[in-house]
Formats: C-alpha cells, structure tokens, sequence
C-alpha cells in the first residue's frame, strides 16, 4: 500500500510544484486577487506532497523497542500537520487577501493587468486563462492517479463507494491526495470564472469574491482533513461491522468456547493489531491450545490483509463462567 500512496503523492507534487510557479507569474502580470489565492493553494498542495512524502518514508522504519508496533502512525501525524499548517494557513491567507479586495476593490486596468506579456505584446490577463487551464489538466492527471488507488481499495475492501472509503479507509495518504486533487480542481475553477467574469464586466468584485470563496474552501478542507486525522492519531478501531467478522471468526475457531474481549486497532495505514482473551474448552491440553491459536491468527491475517499482528490471551473458562 505504500507504494502506491507514494507514487499518487509523487504525481501530484510534480504537477503542484509547477502549477505553483505558472499561477504566480500570472499574478505577477495581472495583479489578481484569484490568482495570488490559487498560488497559495498551489504552494500549500506542493508542500503537502513534501510532508506526505516524510510520513510514507518514517513510516516504514522497522519497530524497535521505544516503537514495538513500528512508525505507521507517522502517516497520520504529517497528514494532521498538512491540514493546520498547510491547508488552513493558505485558506485564511487566500480569505483575508480575498475579504481585502471586496472591501477595497482595485478595477481592470490598473497596474500590471494591462502590461504585455513579452514582445508578442500577449495580455497578462490571457496568460491567466492559460495557467488557470494548463492547472485544471494537470489537477486531472494527479486526481486520476489519486482516484485509481482509492478505488482499487475499493475494491478490494469490498465498500460501496467513495463515501464508505472516505469512514472507513485508514491510508490517510491517498484520501489526502484525493481530496486536496479534486479541491484544487474546484478551486482553479473558481478562479478561471472570476478572472473571466472581472476581465469581461469590468467589475473587480468577481475576481475577488472568488479570491474569499477558495480561502472558505480550503480552511473547510482543513477542518475535514484534520478531524479524519485525529480519529486515526487517537487509535481508532475497525468499524463495527468489519470488526464483528473478525470476532467471529475467533468465537468459530476450534476449541474456543467464549471471546472475552476482543479489541483492534490501528497503527499505521493499512497495519491493524487484533488483541482477544480467549476462554479455551474445558481439559484442551496447552500444546493443542497453542496450536488453536496458531490457526486463528492465520484465519484473521487471511480474512483481512491490514491485520499485521495478532495477540491472543488464552482464559480459564471456569473463572469467565463464575
């Protein structure tokens, strides 16, 4: 699973780091509000990508004694530092600059909007059009990325669609990327229909109005993306129906008698710890018993492939019946 989270992030850097440069000239030539916003949400995705990138790497570092069930939660950590620093730092930038143009409105044709681009005497404001295009292909191309790794979780998780992925997956990477490809459309989209609306009206409010809403936009995908951080960061466990299966397949397994706890939870994306005291048949002999719990635990890793380690406490069954 890393793998794949790694190369959705690779792509995706790669598209924001160059669509990150391509919208500040924009602004340089234009002066618009939208612009400066979409370069700060370019800048905030492409340094995302460098954080996610950190994550996927500490992750995969072997457990040692400080860390007995490894660095899988270093995923969860740098998503939740993207969303705070990243995601809700470009929002209120882009908000504020956004709020700021609304109340002191500048019109087309003042400063540098009407200056030429280059010799072919090209306006800024096409060179506009162009990133703001060029960008929305991009965000295509890494969303594609993005969106073939969620779905094959899709599929092999057996879930009904995006919105039960979006509850239940725990490889924060690729919802990451996900959600922040299809943010960045939205918002490349906002800016392109208020550059258009501002140029062709002649009225600066337009770019502005866009300029506040992609800050709303990204601050509420702050909030989203930090809130599905937190459930994983505090060690969330299997919902409830995934985790009834694994119940039940213990509570079926030969020679048990009765579950008497039975808990999960995650420590990493994909990595899922299963921990149960189980209370044995009555006169099962401790070598027999060993062997039960031998045959659980590989029932459990092969019902599940995120069940990476398994701890099972054998019960006296005559103490669980008292």
């Amino acid at each position: 699973m890393a793998g794949n989270s790694k190369g959705v992030v690779i792509a995706a850097l790669i598209a924001n780091g160059a669509i990150a440069i391509l919208k500040f000239i924009g602004f340089t030539l234009t002066g618009s509000p939208a612009m400066l916003s979409e370069t700060y949400h370019s800048v905030s995705d492409t340094g995302n990508q460098v954080f996610l990138l950190i994550g996927i790497r500490y992750s995969n570092r072997d457990a040692d004694r400080r860390h007995p069930f490894g660095y899988g939660k270093a995923q969860f950590f740098y998503a939740f530092l993207v969303s705070v620093l990243l995601f809700g730092i470009a929002g209120w930038e882009s908000a504020k600059h956004g709020l700021d143009a609304i109340l002191d409105p500048h019109p087309p044709g003042t400063g540098v909007a009407e200056v030429p681009f280059t010799a072919l005497e090209i306006p800024g404001i096409y060179v506009n059009y162009g990133v703001l295009i060029g960008a929305i292909i991009f965000e295509i191309y890494a969303l594609y990325k993005a969106n073939q790794e969620l779905t094959r979780q899709i599929d092999a998780n057996d879930w009904s669609g995006y919105r039960e992925a979006f509850r239940k997956t725990s490889d924060v990477t690729t919802l990451t990327a996900f959600t922040e490809d299809t943010i960045a459309m939205a918002g490349a989209g906002i800016a392109l229909f208020g550059v258009f609306l501002s140029r062709q009206t002649g009225e600066p409010l337009f770019d502005a109005v866009a300029s506040f809403l992609i800050g709303l936009m990204l601050m509420g995908f702050a909030i989203a993306l930090a809130w599905q951080n937190k459930r994983l960061l505090l060690g969330e466990s299997l919902p409830s129906e995934d985790e009834s299966e694994l119940h039940d397949i213990i509570a079926g397994a030969e020679g048990v008698a009765d579950v008497v706890d039975f808990r999960t939870v995650f420590f990493g994306p994909g990595r899922l710890v299963v921990t149960a005291d189980v209370a044995f048949e009555d006169g099962v002999a401790t070598e027999r018993m060993d062997g039960y719990i031998t045959d659980i635990e590989a029932s459990l890793k092969a019902h599940d492939s995120a069940v990476k380690t398994v701890y099972i406490e054998p019960e006296d069954v005559s103490e669980t019946a008292a």
